[in-house]
Protein backbone atom coordinates (compact mmCIF):
# COMPACT_ATOMS: atom_id res chain seq x y z
CA UNK A 1 0.00 0.00 0.00
CA UNK A 2 1.21 3.48 -0.80
CA UNK A 3 1.07 5.92 2.05
CA UNK A 4 1.41 9.65 1.72
CA UNK A 5 4.10 11.52 3.63
CA UNK A 6 1.59 12.13 6.43
CA UNK A 7 1.06 8.37 6.83
CA UNK A 8 -2.50 8.40 5.50
CA UNK A 9 -3.44 5.64 3.08
CA UNK A 10 -6.10 7.17 0.79
CA UNK A 11 -7.29 3.74 -0.43
CA UNK A 12 -7.81 2.50 3.13
CA UNK A 13 -9.64 5.74 3.96
CA UNK A 14 -11.93 5.29 0.94
CA UNK A 15 -12.73 1.76 2.08
CA UNK A 16 -13.43 3.08 5.58
CA UNK A 17 -15.86 5.63 4.13
CA UNK A 18 -17.66 2.97 2.07
CA UNK A 19 -18.09 0.78 5.14
CA UNK A 20 -19.14 3.78 7.22
CA UNK A 21 -21.82 4.56 4.63
CA UNK A 22 -23.13 1.02 4.91
CA UNK A 23 -22.97 1.14 8.71
CA UNK A 24 -24.78 4.49 8.95
CA UNK A 25 -27.36 3.25 6.44
CA UNK A 26 -27.98 0.16 8.58
CA UNK A 27 -28.20 2.29 11.73
CA UNK A 28 -30.70 4.66 10.10
CA UNK A 29 -32.95 1.72 9.23
CA UNK A 30 -32.67 -0.44 12.35
CA UNK A 31 -31.10 1.67 15.09
CA UNK A 32 -28.66 0.27 17.62
CA UNK A 33 -25.67 1.61 19.47
CA UNK A 34 -22.40 2.71 17.92
CA UNK A 35 -20.75 -0.32 19.52
CA UNK A 36 -23.26 -2.71 17.91
CA UNK A 37 -23.03 -1.10 14.48
CA UNK A 38 -19.23 -0.99 14.54
CA UNK A 39 -19.03 -4.62 15.66
CA UNK A 40 -21.38 -5.64 12.86
CA UNK A 41 -19.05 -4.13 10.24
CA UNK A 42 -15.64 -4.58 11.91
CA UNK A 43 -15.13 -8.11 10.57
CA UNK A 44 -15.56 -6.96 6.97
CA UNK A 45 -13.32 -3.97 7.66
CA UNK A 46 -10.43 -6.16 8.76
CA UNK A 47 -10.55 -8.18 5.55
CA UNK A 48 -10.62 -5.11 3.33
CA UNK A 49 -7.56 -3.40 4.80
CA UNK A 50 -9.56 -0.32 5.62
CA UNK A 51 -8.58 2.44 8.01
CA UNK A 52 -10.35 1.04 11.09
CA UNK A 53 -9.72 4.11 13.23
CA UNK A 54 -11.22 6.36 10.58
CA UNK A 55 -14.22 4.06 10.13
CA UNK A 56 -14.76 4.11 13.89
CA UNK A 57 -14.46 7.91 14.03
CA UNK A 58 -16.94 8.41 11.17
CA UNK A 59 -19.57 6.08 12.60
CA UNK A 60 -19.27 7.34 16.18
CA UNK A 61 -19.04 10.96 15.01
CA UNK A 62 -22.14 10.81 12.83
CA UNK A 63 -24.14 9.00 15.50
CA UNK A 64 -23.05 11.43 18.23
CA UNK A 65 -23.64 14.58 16.16
CA UNK A 66 -26.69 13.55 14.09
CA UNK A 67 -28.94 16.37 15.35
CA UNK A 68 -26.26 19.01 14.80
CA UNK A 69 -25.41 17.64 11.34
CA UNK A 70 -29.06 17.43 10.26
CA UNK A 71 -29.71 20.95 11.50
CA UNK A 72 -26.66 22.25 9.60
CA UNK A 73 -27.62 20.34 6.43
CA UNK A 74 -31.21 21.65 6.58
CA UNK A 75 -30.05 24.97 5.13
CA UNK A 76 -28.83 23.27 1.95
CA UNK A 77 -31.44 20.58 1.25
CA UNK A 78 -34.83 20.93 -0.42
CA UNK A 79 -36.76 18.76 2.06
CA UNK A 80 -36.59 17.51 5.62
CA UNK A 81 -33.37 15.51 6.10
CA UNK A 82 -35.43 12.47 7.15
CA UNK A 83 -37.15 12.56 3.74
CA UNK A 84 -33.88 12.18 1.81
CA UNK A 85 -33.09 8.75 0.36
CA UNK A 86 -31.34 6.72 3.11
CA UNK A 87 -28.12 6.21 1.12
CA UNK A 88 -27.91 9.88 0.18
CA UNK A 89 -28.75 10.86 3.78
CA UNK A 90 -25.95 8.62 5.09
CA UNK A 91 -23.48 10.09 2.59
CA UNK A 92 -24.53 13.64 3.48
CA UNK A 93 -24.24 12.99 7.20
CA UNK A 94 -20.76 11.46 6.85
CA UNK A 95 -19.58 14.30 4.62
CA UNK A 96 -21.12 16.91 6.93
CA UNK A 97 -19.30 15.31 9.85
CA UNK A 98 -16.01 15.42 7.95
CA UNK A 99 -16.53 19.00 6.77
CA UNK A 100 -17.40 20.22 10.26
CA UNK A 101 -15.29 17.99 12.54
CA UNK A 102 -12.40 16.67 10.44
CA UNK A 103 -10.73 19.86 9.28
CA UNK A 104 -7.60 17.81 8.51
CA UNK A 105 -9.42 16.40 5.45
CA UNK A 106 -9.60 18.81 2.48
CA UNK A 107 -13.18 19.68 1.50
CA UNK A 108 -12.58 18.46 -2.07
CA UNK A 109 -11.65 15.01 -0.77
CA UNK A 110 -14.80 14.94 1.36
CA UNK A 111 -17.04 15.89 -1.56
CA UNK A 112 -15.36 13.52 -4.04
CA UNK A 113 -15.57 10.59 -1.62
CA UNK A 114 -19.26 11.32 -0.90
CA UNK A 115 -19.99 11.42 -4.63
CA UNK A 116 -18.09 8.17 -5.24
CA UNK A 117 -19.83 6.28 -2.43
CA UNK A 118 -23.23 7.58 -3.52
CA UNK A 119 -22.55 6.51 -7.12
CA UNK A 120 -21.61 3.08 -5.86
CA UNK A 121 -24.52 2.49 -3.48
CA UNK A 122 -27.18 5.10 -4.24
CA UNK A 123 -29.79 5.78 -6.87
CA UNK A 124 -28.83 6.62 -10.46
CA UNK A 125 -28.73 10.39 -9.98
CA UNK A 126 -28.29 10.53 -6.20
CA UNK A 127 -24.68 11.62 -6.52
CA UNK A 128 -25.69 14.84 -8.32
CA UNK A 129 -27.96 15.78 -5.41
CA UNK A 130 -25.21 14.99 -2.88
CA UNK A 131 -22.71 17.01 -4.94
CA UNK A 132 -24.98 20.06 -5.07
CA UNK A 133 -25.75 20.00 -1.35
CA UNK A 134 -22.12 19.51 -0.32
CA UNK A 135 -20.81 22.15 -2.72
CA UNK A 136 -23.02 24.74 -1.02
CA UNK A 137 -22.24 23.40 2.46
CA UNK A 138 -18.48 23.48 1.85
CA UNK A 139 -18.72 27.08 0.62
CA UNK A 140 -20.41 28.03 3.91
CA UNK A 141 -18.56 25.81 6.39
CA UNK A 142 -15.09 25.94 4.88
CA UNK A 143 -15.24 29.41 3.33
CA UNK A 144 -11.51 30.25 3.57
CA UNK A 145 -10.42 26.88 2.15
CA UNK A 146 -13.25 26.87 -0.42
CA UNK A 147 -12.45 30.38 -1.63
CA UNK A 148 -8.70 29.76 -1.80
CA UNK A 149 -9.11 26.70 -4.02
CA UNK A 150 -11.83 28.28 -6.18
CA UNK A 151 -9.61 31.28 -6.97
CA UNK A 152 -6.86 29.07 -8.44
Amino acid sequence: MKHRKDGIDPVARSRARRRALQAIYAWQLSGGTAQQIIAQFAHEQAHEVADLEYFDDLVRGVMKHTDELDHALAEFVDRDVDQIDPIERAALRIAAYELRHRLDVPYRVVINEAIDTTKRFGSEHGHTYVNGVLDHAAAAWRAPEFGATRDK
